[in-house]
């Protein structure tokens, strides 16, 4: 079993909320808002690059209630965060709430993983990553974050059924690999009505690796751990009510490598819903493939030999009525597409709910 993870619990008093609406819209974005160095997202964003200012403008034009933020870097004093937020403001879309914490992306393991005879390379960290807090994620809410439990400090190992045994890690390193590639959190959002919790992540891509396939079985074992935590079968136990899981799942269900099993498990668990969201735009882009999956539900413009695939998702608990959803992927002709197209390789995905 997982060892007891690291519990956050904390109060957010910025501004004040009023009375809480019954449709909440909440997304999940990667918004290429990581850079290969401490700082430089946050230098880009001052500068106004043309990329920061298409992502600003995708976020602001689906102006989600609750936003999961991935492909972000993480700093100390989250002068980032802080600063998408109030570039958000400025673009009529305000968060009140924000939430952060420090990724294992870019955290040294202090073994020389990747077998190059170096033991702090980007692939010898925790999770991929050239600098602690490389490519973290962060979440921005109109609603207040009440409480928080991190689980990423558990380890690989300790996940039920863990695919770990095959992947060709030494006992040594298998005794401090942690499970999460960037973060496993529960956020707890108050408000009106009901709490309702995020189930937050964002997984490796299962690829980039070897035969072992070292990978893909963490990618698969990255989604198996929320159905985990659902069945009481980690130390800490979900407390009751309404979630949605989301995030950068990073694998499509039908198209492209992967280990799919835990995704479609989880697709298919009679606690959860999938919406299915769908762009024209997806549909638009689809080249000559052999893809199988409906290209309505992409959620990422890869080109080459991947193509596009669905690997972002909100996943909301079956007792919560789902009122809409989309992937924000507008056809050639809308004024938002360059935006879209510049601003990242993923697409903003959404889902409204009618909450309790």
């Amino acid at each position: 079993m997982l060892r007891a993870p690291l519990l956050m619990c904390l109060s957010v008093a910025m501004v004040p909320l009023g009375a809480q609406a019954e449709r909440l819209r909440v997304a999940t974005y990667d918004a290429g808002l990581s850079r290969k160095g401490p700082g430089l997202a946050l230098q880009a964003l001052l500068r106004g690059e043309a990329q920061v200012e298409a992502a600003i403008a995708v976020i602001a034009q689906v102006n989600p209630d609750v936003l999961l933020l991935t492909g972000m870097d993480y700093d100390a004093g989250e002068a980032l965060l802080g600063a998408v937020q109030e570039r958000l403001a400025q673009s009529g879309a305000p968060y009140p709430y924000r939430f952060a914490a420090p990724p294992n992306s870019g955290v040294p393991t202090g073994f020389d993983v990747d077998g190059n005879g170096r033991t702090y390379d980007a692939r010898d960290a925790q999770g991929f990553g050239y600098f602690t807090g490389d490519d973290g994620m962060a979440v921005l809410s109109r609603r207040p974050i009440e409480a928080a439990r991190d689980f990423s400090e558990g380890l690989w190992a300790d996940l039920p059924e863990t695919l770990i045994g095959g992947a060709g890690l030494s006992p040594e390193l298998m005794a401090v690999q942690r499970l999460s590639t960037t973060a496993h959190w529960d956020l707890t959002l108050g408000g009106a009505g009901r709490p309702l919790h995020l189930f937050a992540y964002s997984a490796t891509p299962p690829v980039f690796d070897g035969p072992e396939d070292r990978n893909g079985r963490r990618n698969h074992d990255e989604t198996a751990f929320w159905r985990a935590y659902l069945d009481g079968r980690l130390p800490q136990k979900p407390e009751d009510g309404p979630f949605v899981i989301l995030g950068k799942v990073n694998l499509d269900p039908v198209d492209g490598e992967g280990r799919a099993g835990a995704l479609h498990a989880l697709l298919a668990d009679p606690r959860i819903q999938d919406p299915a969201p769908q762009s024209a735009g997806g549909l638009a882009a689809e080249g000559p493939s052999a893809h199988r999956g409906d290209p309505r539900l992409d959620t990422a413009e890869f080109g080459g030999d991947a193509g596009n695939l669905r690997v972002d998702y909100v996943l909301p608990s079956a007792d919560l009525t789902v009122i809409g959803s989309g992937v924000f992927w507008p056809g050639a002709g809308d004024p938002m597409a360059a935006s879209v197209a510049l601003a990242s390789t993923h697409r903003l995905v959404y889902v409204d709910l009618d909450l309790p």
